[in-house]
């Protein structure tokens, strides 16, 4: 796949690194996921707004640190 260069402002870039749920995660995941978010909600307004209210929310929680490591999630499903 072909790669391009956008121009865009410092604004919206600094809103783009915003949305990143990881350091490395590229502005192209970054973009693909608000467009994947348009479009369903065209297609499914309420589900979208139910999606995008509990992304917040767990975002949220990431930042405050309120969240199980892998080992505990597999000890909390008793794998």
């Amino acid at each position: 796949m072909e790669a391009t260069t956008i121009k865009i402002y410092e604004d919206t870039k600094t809103e783009l690194d915003k949305l990143r749920e990881y350091k490395n995660e590229s502005y192209d995941e970054v973009l693909k996921k608000i467009i994947f978010i348009v479009n369903k909600f065209k297609t499914e307004p309420k589900l979208s707004k139910e999606a995008i209210t509990s992304i917040e929310r767990a975002r949220e929680r990431l930042k405050k640190g309120q969240f199980l490591t892998e080992e505990q999630a597999r000890k909390r499903l008793g794998l």
